[in-house]
C-alpha cells in the first residue's frame, strides 16, 4: 500500500500516506494495518525500498521525512503486486468456524443468528454499491476503482444466495421425516 501510494502520487511523508490510508478504508477491506505503517517506512528504508528525500516542518509541529519510492522499492511492488493478482488468498473464518461447531439443538438461535448476518451484509452489499455509484458519478473514482468495488458487491451477492442455500438445507434437516410405514391391508 505504502509503496503504491508513493509510486502513485510521488514523495509524500508518513501522515500523508497514512491519511490516503484512512480515507480509503484500506484497514477494513484490505488487510492493512495503518498503525504499522511508521515502523513499516523505517524498515523499508533499511532495505532500500524508499528513501528520504526532505524534511519538512510546518509551525510546531514535529519534522517530517518525506519519502520516494526508489528502483529497488518499484521493483519490490512489481512482484508483491504480481503475487497479490496471481495469487488466490484464503484467510481465517471465524463463521465457517462456529457452524462447523453448531449442535442441532442451537439450530433455532442460529436460524436467528443467520437472519440478522444476512441483513448485515445486505446493508453492507448496498452501502459499497451506493459508495460506488457516488463516487463513479462524481469522476472520483476511474475504471479500477469501479471494478473493485463492483467486485465486493458481486461477492456479497454470492454470500445471499449461499444463504438461501443454506436455509433451505437447514429446514430440510429439521423438517419432520415422512411416514413411510405401510398400513397392513389385513
Amino acid at each position: 500500500m505504502a509503496l503504491g501510494t508513493l509510486q502513485n502520487a510521488g514523495p509524500l511523508h508518513g501522515h500523508e500516506i497514512r491519511r490516503i490510508a484512512e480515507v480509503t478504508s484500506v484497514s477494513n477491506w484490505g488487510g492493512v494495518s495503518v498503525g504499522a505503517l511508521y515502523r513499516e517506512l523505517r524498515t523499508m528504508d533499511e532495505d532500500g525500498l524508499v528513501e528520504p528525500v526532505r524534511t519538512e516542518q510546518v509551525g510546531r509541529r514535529p519534522a517530517r521525512k518525506v519519502y520516494r519510492i526508489t528502483s529497488q522499492g518499484e521493483a519490490e511492488l512489481r512482484k508483491l503486486r504480481e503475487e497479490a493478482v496471481t495469487q488466490v488468498h484464503h484467510g481465517t473464518d471465524p463463521f465457517s468456524v462456529a457452524l462447523l461447531f453448531t449442535r442441532t439443538s442451537d439450530l433455532p438461535t442460529l436460524l436467528h443468528l443467520l437472519q440478522r448476518r444476512r441483513t448485515a451484509v445486505a446493508a453492507m452489499r448496498d452501502d459499497i454499491d451506493a459508495e460506488r455509484e457516488a463516487l463513479s458519478k462524481g469522476g472520483a473514482i476511474g475504471p479500477l476503482d469501479e471494478a473493485m468495488f463492483r467486485r465486493r458487491v458481486m461477492q456479497l451477492e454470492a454470500e445471499l444466495a449461499w444463504h438461501d442455500e443454506l436455509d433451505k438445507a437447514i429446514e430440510a434437516s429439521t423438517a419432520a421425516p415422512a411416514d413411510t410405514t405401510q398400513e397392513d391391508p389385513q
